[in-house]
């Protein structure tokens, strides 16, 4: 499945603004006064203004070639997250995949994967053009067994990789969500950032088309009109 459409909440409006359509370079579709919204990819972002903080954790599918490029192409314009002890690239063995992480305009945790499974290479010089679309989100759970039977039911879909204990994955290589239990797992990787039930909307394309609406540890599933 892909996720065509994604809604976040953010505190700093102005921040997450420039960061996507400046830092970045993605073009910006539609704004108001409390929202924008920017394309990457297959996928459309929306920020949406809040009066509190969010911290979410979602990631960006690139180039399976193209870590390094992507690498050197954000730190030309922005910090990467380096933990210490901690390289710059980090192995994903069961996954296939190599990521680096790095924070967007309000904080949230944003991270760039190349899977190598899908054989995606292409020979230009990387830029935000090839970022190819939104492709995990976090969406913490208390029961992470519950929500992927529900993720399952409605969409035709299933568990990815994980355990249904401390940390799960549903969907597949070109769309996953992460399903994180708080109570057993209660940072976001590489960061100290405490794990939080943030509200989020996602359209995800597959077959059909479905919108997920999450707030406090819950969420629903329709189909788009």
């Amino acid at each position: 499945m892909k996720f065509s459409k994604l809604t976040l909440y953010t505190h700093e409006l102005q921040a997450e603004k420039e960061f996507y359509t400046q830092t970045l370079g993605l073009n910006l579709l539609q704004e108001s006064l409390d929202s924008f919204t920017v394309q990457t990819g297959w996928t459309k972002i929306t920020f949406k203004a809040s009066d509190s903080t969010h911290l979410y954790h979602y990631c960006f599918l690139i180039p399976s070639n193209k870590l390094e490029e992507a690498m050197d192409w954000i730190s030309s314009r922005h910090q990467i997250l380096q933990p210490e002890g901690l390289p710059k690239f980090h192995h994903f063995e069961n996954w296939n995949a190599h990521a680096f992480y790095f924070r967007d305009g309000s904080g949230n945790i944003v991270e760039f994967i190349a899977r190598h499974d899908l054989q995606n290479q292409v020979e230009t010089p990387f830029d935000q053009n090839q970022i190819l679309g939104l492709n995990e989100i976090g969406m913490p759970v208390d029961d992470i067994e519950l929500a992927n039977e529900r993720l399952g039911n409605t969409l035709n879909t299933s568990f990815w990789k994980g355990d249904l204990h401390r940390f799960g994955t549903h969907g597949d290589q070109d769309g996953i969500i992460l399903l994180p239990n708080p109570k057993n797992k209660s940072e976001w990787f590489p960061t100290m950032e405490e794990i939080k039930k943030e509200p989020f909307d996602l359209e995800m394309s597959g077959n059909e088309t479905h919108i997920l609406r999450y707030k406090a540890g819950d969420f629903t599933l329709d189909k788009a009109l």
